[in-house]
């Protein structure tokens, strides 16, 4: 059972409190068993969630760690601060981008104040509904809240649920998402939360009803007739397996597919056939652009044609469609890795560059330290991408340097030494002058390489062996800023917080904004609340 410790009253602060201006105590050690600072909660709990995918080890703590820390925090500051914690919450799953970590920190919010008999500040119900955004959300915040809190699924859970389902459920997502893979089909979560359908969606009553019959009665499930996609999707699927690969090849097939709402990875177990060239040339016209980027090395294989792979690429990098991805700038890294064509070379480039759009070109001269320990190297950013934080670390040092007035790049660990770099060459050539380079002192090249820059960059995982009494930024002045990226999100600081200092979580977009705020002079709040005027 989880319940909501008591916070001290001296670790309260209004939910506009300023980010990372608390003191912090020298309470603590690192992993690597230096001397480390103990954060706010609220700090922990920010840095945790949008530096930890859910489940996911780290070089220094498990998965099942991580996440018991984070649900114990999301736990304690849902009866403390609820304001803060539900904008925390739906702030992660919108411009945080964070799915996994919305999701299971809904569930642990609304857990806590159940235990705690709390209703204060945004409802339970509310908090569920504002991290539902994909139509398989409720099925995978259902399967979470069974697993780990029980069957009994409490009113707020299922009202907050049918509210996202009235929202979501349509049509295309139902062909998309409702597969016999999931734990919770569409069916199983309408049964649960007894959804009623939109009453401004006339058509929602039947596809409520077809779903039911998918899941409890597929043999007597009939698509309403009224429903073109469904019943092109109905027809399809039934069509003979002989008969499957000439629909998709010949005259008009690409059309077929995108009418009937059939993606990729459907097509691929339908067709019962190889993905050559001519099936993927059909496919992609109705594929999304993360989907095309995700299969560059499955298109390179199969052979599709440079007439193709040209529009492919056009796509990808398209500035816009970047930007409406909302992805991280390693994805693209990952993709580039991953790619061996050299026709997707240019293409991620730019996109890498559009992705980063909102990396500060900042005034004056800064240092920016890329921590290339062997930590960094260990854990990947995520359980499905083989780049490493240390891999993001260098993306974005990099991309900082060259956008910035006048920069000083520096890669660090034992030892530490300038990156060379030009401003008008490519983001991916500088990543090539990056080393691996052992352990991790960050005070010794902050010491060595700061020489009066307006102001210090770090992206690290904190875990400095030999931080000294004031952490990374003793030999910096108290009134030059430090800003420090934790990749990690560990429970200890690698320096104390306070005027000038300030730590960030991850590399989101929402984090480097945080800069100009500060540069410009005006307080630096958590993203989701308004910077006063």
């Amino acid at each position: 059972m989880l319940v909501a410790p008591h916070i001290s009253a001296a670790a309260r602060t209004p939910p506009g409190a300023q980010l990372h201006h608390r003191p912090s105590t020298q309470a603590s050690r690192s992993r690597t068993g230096a001397p480390a600072f103990v954060r706010e909660p609220r700090d922990e709990l920010f840095l945790l969630a949008v530096g930890n995918f859910v489940s996911q080890q780290t070089f220094y703590e498990s998965g099942q760690e991580r996440d018991d820390r984070y649900a114990r925090l999301v736990g304690e500051l849902a009866v403390e601060d609820p304001a803060w914690t539900a904008g925390l919450l739906r702030w992660l799953r919108s411009e945080g981008n964070m799915r996994t970590a919305s999701l299971v920190g809904a569930a642990a919010y609304v857990r806590a104040r159940l235990v705690a008999g709390s209703s204060e500040g945004p409802s339970n119900r509310s908090v569920i509904d504002s991290v539902l955004r994909r139509a398989d959300e409720p099925g995978e915040l259902l399967a979470h809240w069974t697993s780990v809190y029980g069957r009994n699924v409490p009113q707020p859970v299922k009202r907050g649920i049918a509210d996202a389902v009235r929202r979501l459920y349509s049509s295309r997502s139902l062909v998309k998402y409702d597969t016999p893979s999931r734990s919770f089909r569409f069916g199983d979560v309408l049964n649960l939360v007894h959804a009623s359908p939109d009453p401004e969606k006339p058509w929602q009553g039947a596809l409520f009803r077809y779903a039911l019959d998918r899941r409890h009665h597929p043999e007597r499930a009939v698509p309403p007739a009224s429903d073109r996609l469904l019943s092109e999707h109905r027809t399809l699927l039934e069509l003979p397996v002989k008969e499957r690969r000439s629909l998709v090849t010949g005259p008009g097939g690409a059309g077929r597919l995108a009418a009937a709402g059939m993606t990729w990875e459907t097509v691929a177990g339908w067709l019962q056939g190889p993905m050559d060239a001519v099936v993927w040339e059909a496919v992609i016209p109705s594929m999304a652009p993360m989907a095309l980027l995700r299969n560059l090395r499955n298109f390179d294989e199969a052979g599709v044609s440079d007439h193709v792979a040209a529009r492919i690429a056009a796509r990808i990098s398209d500035a816009v469609e970047v930007a409406r991805s909302r992805q991280f700038p390693f994805r693209y890294l990952a993709a580039h890795r991953h790619a061996p064509s050299s026709r997707w070379t240019a293409p991620l480039e730019r996109a890498l560059g559009h992705s980063l759009a909102n990396v500060p070109a900042l005034p004056g001269r800064t240092l920016i330290l890329v921590d290339r320990s062997d930590s960094m190297f260990w854990d990947s950013i995520s359980e499905r991408s083989g780049l490493t934080r240390a891999d993001a670390a260098a993306v974005f040092g990099a991309a900082l340097a060259m956008r910035a007035e006048q920069a000083d790049l520096v890669e660090f660990g034992w030892s530490s030494a300038a990156v060379p770099f030009r401003r008008d060459e490519p983001v991916l050539e500088v990543l090539k002058r990056f080393h691996s380079l052992g352990g991790t002192y960050t005070t010794n090249a902050v010491r060595t390489h700061y020489r009066g820059h307006d102001r210090v960059l770090i992206v690290t995982d904190e875990q400095d062996a030999h931080p000294g009494p004031g952490g990374p930024a003793e030999p910096v002045p108290a009134d030059i800023p430090v800003y420090t990226w934790n990749l990690a999100g560990y429970h200890a600081a690698h320096g104390p917080t306070g005027p000038h200092r300030h730590t960030f979580g991850g590399l989101t977009d929402a984090a480097f904004r945080m800069v100009g705020l500060v540069e410009a002079g005006r307080h630096a709040t958590w993203p989701w609340i308004d910077n006063p005027a």
